[in-house]
């Protein structure tokens, strides 16, 4: 009989906490949306990059917003803004000295990355091996001494007259030595080279498809920088033109397939060379802003709900504006809805058990910087965290889903609660009935975007997650992502179903369980 009572009581205040909540989603209109997201994703924004004024100016944007709302500006208990320090870093040059040789950026080789490798670093001879594999019988460097050198090699691999790999199995084509560059890195690294140049046989059309992340600042959290050691050697591209220089009789990738002694692939240079790697170094800051609705009981206000969103963008590239009105400004508008709704609640006498904690956090784009920052350095504890409910682009439609905008996908919902999880579906199943699509939960998902949001920096600190996301489409981290292609139902009504997870979540009798 008890346990029976304490169904229909169970029962009974589920009803009145899905009439609250179905009355207080209400407020979360599709003209609101538009309103705010016109604003958030305009040219006057400049694309919202970390650390640039557009991003700053958004900070300010989003606080003002709340203080409209009613929460005290500059107060943990209202709304203020969590500042974070950033390492920018810009690759400035990239030369090689071989003998009276001299090989500038990009006209001649060009490296992406050389985090902790920048200086000058010399080398005893450059030795052309190939295409630097080792594997099996197969083995570039056998015989070869490179310490102290560098290493030239081809890109990808020895291929038959199908064009297939001598290393591929079963269908494939080819294998991860033409897709992995740490391959070919890890053994030239580990037989003692100082660096690898690897020939791009497509060197001029490649240039251009990276010119955006040659160009493109590196950022890392400050504190991530100190005592940095690098593990690693630089990797530089050069083109077929500049490797012909260095080594005149250099062999073509179909010459070097035909082939049967290895010791034909190599050619050894003893001149003098040096490798000069220049990058500007720029300490930059960026912020979260947290807007926070305290609860209504007195000990389960305490537990923290977190709703999150990522308002950064990336800004500027090649002269044109990015403005970001789906990735990521869609979550950005709906987390202000959900938060107004909240606050609504608690000024008419129905605010939440749990307190709300509405997380606008910046550096996505760059690193998941800003949830990794707060997650180190949380304005409340982890441990009375009770969920991270994160959006990330819920205002377009996928190439899968054309037909139909009556869905989104939930990402990491039955990973660490299962109780989440049901919460979640019987809110949709009870209210909305919109298609909840768990293609990206699939822990083999390709995509692994499970890793891909600032819900990950939470799921890693074992709090329950749901990750909101209606997939990539063609405008993504492009100029074409604007408020205008925006499908303002689909995107309100999916607010309004995280709304009402929410507020479940927040007013549970008991805290969500996590899985065994």
């Amino acid at each position: 009989m008890k346990k029976l009572v304490s169904v229909i009581i169970a029962l009974s205040c589920y009803t009145v906490s899905i009439a609250q909540c179905n009355e207080y989603a209400k407020t979360i209109t599709v003209d609101e949306l538009k309103e705010n997201l016109f604003v958030l994703s305009s040219d006057a924004f400049e694309g919202r990059e970390t650390s640039k004024a557009g991003q700053k100016k958004a900070a300010a944007w989003l606080e003002d917003y709340y203080v409209n709302q009613g929460l005290e500006a500059g107060k943990l208990n209202g709304v203020t803004q969590q500042s974070f320090l950033l390492r920018k870093r810009k690759l400035v040059s990239t030369h090689l000295n071989v003998g009276s040789m001299q090989f500038e950026s990009s006209k001649d080789l060009f490296c992406l990355d050389a985090d902790g490798l920048e200086g000058i670093t010399t080398f005893s001879s450059i030795s052309f091996l190939g295409y630097g594999i080792a594997e099996g019988m197969y083995n570039d460097y056998e015989g070869m001494d490179v310490k102290g050198g560098a290493v030239v090699v081809y890109d990808g691999e020895p291929v038959d007259k199908h064009k297939k790999s001598l290393f591929a199995t079963g269908e494939d084509l080819l294998t991860d030595w033409s897709f992995d560059p740490a391959k070919k890195i890890e053994v030239a690294q580990q037989a003692g080279a100082r660096a690898i140049f690897v020939i791009r046989t497509d060197y001029s059309t490649f240039l251009p498809r990276v010119k955006y992340w040659l160009e493109s600042d590196r950022m890392e959290l400050l504190e991530d920088v100190k005592d940095q050691k690098a593990t690693g050697i630089p990797m530089v591209f050069i083109s077929e033109e500049t490797a012909r220089k260095l080594f005149p009789a250099l062999p073509t990738k179909s010459q070097l397939n035909k082939k049967k002694s290895k010791k034909k692939n190599r050619i050894v240079s003893r001149e003098k060379a040096s490798l000069n790697i220049e990058v500007q170094d720029e300490v930059v800051s960026s912020e979260n802003v947290l807007a926070f609705i305290e609860g209504s009981d007195p000990l389960l206000k305490n537990e923290i709900v977190i709703v999150s969103a990522h308002y950064d963008h990336i800004g500027i590239v090649n002269g044109e504006i990015n403005n970001g009105a789906d990735d990521d400004g869609s979550g950005t508008v709906s987390a202000m809805e959900i938060a107004e709704a909240f606050i609504t609640a608690k000024k008419e006498g129905h605010g939440a058990k749990r307190s709300v904690l509405v997380l606008h956090v910046s550096g996505e784009e760059k690193g998941l910087f800003g949830s990794d920052y707060y997650t180190r350095y949380p304005a409340f504890s982890l441990e009375s965290t009770v969920c991270d409910l994160n959006i990330d682009m819920i205002g377009r439609v996928d190439e899968e889903h054309k037909s139909d905008d009556n869905y989104v996908y939930l990402i990491g919902s039955n990973r660490l609660s299962n109780e989440l999880h049901e919460i979640s579906e019987k809110v949709n199943a009870d209210n909305y009935g919109i298609k909840l699509d768990y293609t990206y939960n699939a822990e083999d998902d390709p995509n692994q975007f499970y890793y891909r949001s600032d819900h990950y920096n939470f799921a890693k600190n074992n709090i329950p997650v749901i990750f909101y996301f209606s997939g990539v489409h063609e405008d993504y981290h492009r100029p074409g992502d604007d408020p205008e292609k925006i499908r303002y139902e689909k995107m309100c009504r999916i607010a309004q179903l995280i709304f009402c997870t929410a507020w479940e979540v927040a007013n549970k009798p008991t805290r969500i369980q996590m899985n065994n």
